[in-house]
């Protein structure tokens, strides 16, 4: 070790806030506890205690892009890495981009060029948002490419992703959806997962689809993890009615049994906090994952944006299809989230971090990242009481955050 880094401050850990704590780092967190513990007397003196809190790097396992550029509709590495440098000076160092339903022909453009990105370390995975999904429930995917399951296509998107496809986006009431030659099938053996989402589905085929992914998953000698997840928790899906329940409570049974992992788009704006709230006390932390579903407009002032073939209208930071009254992906932040559930007082701040960095980081498959542990990697989120950020370390490297 020739050199080494020292932050000190309010380390958020996966169980508790350390008040005076410190991380010692390289690109792998060399140590991580009391101040007084792991800084020798000349470290204390050197680094004294800061009102700021130092948090794991985020992990965002849906993410459509930012900064003014869009995974869907780059077309070149150097675009994508705008949206990728956006979310990461705002804390989210582990981020999965995402697709949105096209044709095959821009879904292979997608994963070739998404793939390169994840090859040279900038991007941890491919989500494909569609083009299996319900047109009934399809928000700002486009009609025009939603098509029945079909899981040659999807073989041949994940050959081309070369290990990194994570997950895609399927209604479970579609034919091919899930059993035997279906798209689940070649999802879960392909090391990736179904995201089961956008559905008009009635109770049944969402719960048959969960207990085939649970079956699925259980013969698989290594799956990427052992729970699938849903796409977005109550958007893209039909509303819950007492007397015509639809898929929502299905996801929260199954959820609330050791099953799936359900998406959360934690902005206020998709999803009311306090239905975040009602979700974390009834489900708990290891069964959320705040994601952003974030498009070319997060970082970015209102106007006029596109995502895949959807032309977008941003307004008061809430994005629209322009021609139409769908949201069209989100404008927030990880961080964003985190810090407006904490500040309402909705999700405390040691799950509502967990909820942002450590689960993700299990649909991912990796324990090497998403928490503040010795020997993981250090991506490390250093932020005020407000919890802005004020620094950003990948793999102990700084990140600009201007």
């Amino acid at each position: 070790m020739s050199s080494y880094r020292i932050v000190r401050g309010h380390i958020v850990t996966t169980d508790q806030v350390i008040d005076d704590g410190a991380v010692v780092f390289s690109d792998q967190i060399i140590a991580v506890g009391q101040a007084s513990e792991v800084l020798s007397a000349e470290q204390l003196a050197d680094h004294p205690p800061t009102d700021r809190y130092i948090l794991p790097g985020l992990v965002d396992v849906h993410c459509h892009g930012g900064g003014g550029e869009s995974f869907p509709n780059a077309q070149t590495q150097e675009a994508a890495q705008v949206a990728i440098n956006e979310h990461r000076r705002h804390g989210t160092t582990t981020l999965v981009a995402s697709a949105v339903t096209a044709s095959a022909e821009d879904l292979r453009s997608r994963a070739e060029l998404l793939t390169q990105l994840c090859k040279a370390g900038e991007l941890a995975g491919i989500h494909f948002e569609g083009p299996f999904v319900s047109h009934e429930r399809c928000g700002a995917q486009d009609p025009t490419y939603i098509v029945d399951p079909d899981p040659e296509l999807t073989r041949e998107l994940i050959e081309m992703c070369q290990g990194y496809c994570l997950t895609m986006t399927v209604a479970p009431e579609k034919p091919r959806a899930y059993g035997e030659g279906s798209v689940a099938e070649v999802l879960i053996e392909g090391n990736a997962l179904p995201s089961w989402g956008h559905t008009d589905s009635g109770p049944e085929p969402v719960r048959e689809a969960l207990a085939y992914s649970r079956q699925k998953l259980a013969s698989c000698a290594n799956p990427r993890s052992s729970h699938v997840t849903a796409t977005h928790l109550f958007n893209g899906m039909r509303t819950i009615h007492h007397r015509d329940p639809g898929p929502v409570p299905e996801f929260l049974a199954d959820a609330a049994n050791d099953g799936v992992v359900v998406e959360l788009i934690a902005d206020g704006v998709h999803v009311s906090t306090d239905m975040v709230r009602a979700v974390y006390e009834a489900l708990g932390r290891d069964r959320i994952v705040f994601v952003t579903d974030a498009m070319a407009a997060a970082g970015m002032p209102d106007g006029s944006y596109q995502l895949g073939p959807q032309a977008v209208t941003v307004s008061g930071g809430v994005a629209r299809l322009t021609h139409g009254n769908s949201i069209a992906g989100g404008t927030s932040h990880l961080l964003d989230q985190v810090r407006g559930l904490v500040t309402e007082e909705r999700v405390g701040i040691v799950d509502a971090v967990y909820m942002a960095s450590v689960q993700g980081a299990k649909i991912l498959g990796r324990s090497d990242i998403g928490s503040l542990a010795e020997g993981n990697k250090a991506d490390i989120l250093v932020t005020d009481l407000e919890l802005k950020p004020i620094e950003v370390f990948r793999a102990g490297e700084i990140v600009e955050t201007n």
